[in-house]
């Protein structure tokens, strides 16, 4: 084997000797599959390693495990072994208890004298579909997959794919992270398939690693639309042939605009995941209020209001995705204000302007990176920089709004020390101190206060 098969995580390569001898002092094998063995041959170090035990029973297994890790069971058959505390899973082949292709509700049973060749059939692409055993250092690849990896082809490993159809999501986003070309074949099998009745928790992983680790986003979704899957995301299917302004949008209609902000987002991650997530699902949704609000006036199309119109269509995408409705606040925003920095920064924009903004997104800072993608996803139009973005993050962070809302200065226990009494008047009085302050009427607590007394002493 080339030596690039070596694992550098020292606690990693240390806890894998220690299963592999084990394994084998026991008369079992010890296979590396998967996304780790696909990472080794392609130079990178993987983060967690996936590992089948063939020859030994899942009891046994089980037994061993435990003399040296905190073991837990996953999955009813308990042919699956996680140990608490490292990027290790360690499994069993199992066989499915029925004829021909299975369904989500037909059993497995861990069968240990499974043949390691028979085990990768069941894995999904011919990329992950190859083992390696760190003993002997033998590497089982009998569908190709390290042909396929070298021309970057992402191939279904063989007709039991459809064992599960959320594979097509796995396809989606491989082919984004690997820049990869799926396969005919593969793209007529993934046709016949329907996410139908899946688990949105599911379909949130992979969602996720599409934004999170994409190189290329839109081969991805290109994958997703060959697939016929776009049906199931009636949001980004609306895109297609959405047209735009061609002097403002060179590029063509509202999807291909999508598709090349998302491609220069994947340029920027910041590698910061709550900040990454919430930016990349901006930029995904930015448009969702186009095909509803695109028109054409005197022969120009103008989709006006189509900033705000994106919330309900944003809102409705998430929500089949995911139940993380604070990650749902946070994303709506930024479809709403998306134009607001051009617009901010051609108004030049007063302080008060900038702290309004800041109240109604949270985060300027994520913003402004929304705004930046769709600015750069026009091409062949030259991005410029985008000067609105600098100038806007740079006045915001003079304000100190740039990660956060502004912060009350009066409070309602400022208020009470003053003599005003809990209730309806309290609250009314807040908002307008809030908004004094906004509006830059004061800008330290003794001033907020000389404000409030003035708003008490005004005649009524």
């Amino acid at each position: 084997m080339p030596t690039r098969f070596r694992l550098e995580d020292s606690v990693l390569a240390g806890n894998l000797r220690r299963i592999e001898q084990t394994v084998r002092r026991n008369g079992g094998r010890t296979w590396l599959v998967g996304g780790c063995v696909r990472d080794l041959l392609l130079g990178r170090q993987p983060r967690d390693l996936d590992i089948e035990i063939l020859g030994i029973s899942p009891g046994q297994v089980h037994a061993l495990l435990a003399e040296h890790f905190s073991v837990q069971f996953v999955g009813k058959a308990f042919e699956v072994f996680k140990l608490q505390g490292l990027p290790i899973d360690i499994s069993i082949p199992s066989r499915i208890l029925a004829d021909g292709i299975s369904i989500p509700s037909l059993a497995r049973q861990a069968d240990p004298g499974i043949p390691i060749d028979e085990a990768l059939a069941r894995r999904d692409f011919t990329i992950n579909a190859m083992a390696w055993d760190p003993d002997t250092m033998e590497l089982r690849d009998p569908f190709n997959g390290r042909g396929d990896l070298d021309a970057r082809i992402l191939r279904h490993a063989s007709t039991r794919f459809a064992e599960d159809p959320l594979r097509v999501l796995r396809g989606m986003q491989l082919a984004a992270r690997f820049d990869l070309t799926v396969a005919p074949e593969t793209v007529a099998l993934c046709q016949t398939l329907s996410q139908e009745g899946q688990p949105s928790e599911r379909l949130w992983e992979e969602w996720k690693k599409l934004l999170l680790q994409g190189r290329k986003p839109s081969l991805g979704l290109h994958f997703l639309r060959q697939c016929g899957w776009l049906r199931f995301y009636p949001e980004l299917a609306a895109l297609q042939g959405c047209p735009q302004d061609p002097i403002w949008h060179p590029e063509g209609d509202v999807w291909i605009h999508t598709l090349h902000c998302l491609d220069w987002f994947a340029t920027e991650r910041t590698g910061h995941e709550p900040d990454d997530l919430a930016v990349g699902l901006g930029i995904l949704c930015h448009d969702f209020g186009k095909p509803a609000t695109t028109r054409e006036d005197y022969g120009r199309i103008t989709s006006r209001g189509h900033e705000s119109e994106g919330a309900g269509p944003t809102s409705r995408f998430l929500e089949r995705l995911t139940n993380q409705h604070d990650l749902i606040d946070e994303v709506i925003p930024l479809v709403c204000c998306h134009l607001r920095p051009r617009a901010l920064h051609e108004a030049k924009a007063s302080d008060s302007a900038v702290r309004r903004l800041a109240k109604q997104v949270q985060r300027i800072d994520r913003l402004v990176r929304v705004a930046r993608a769709d600015h750069a996803g026009r091409p062949p139009k030259q991005f410029d920089g985008f000067p609105a973005g600098e100038w806007l993050l740079a006045r915001a962070q003079q304000l100190a709004v740039d990660r956060q809302a502004p912060l009350p200065i009066v409070m309602g226990r400022h208020l009470l020390e003053l003599g005003v009494q809990p209730g309806p008047d309290m609250g009314r009085l807040l908002d307008d101190c809030y908004e004094a302050q906004l509006d830059g009427d004061f800008e330290t607590l003794e001033e907020g206060l000389t404000y409030v007394k003035s708003r008490l002493s005004a005649p009524c």
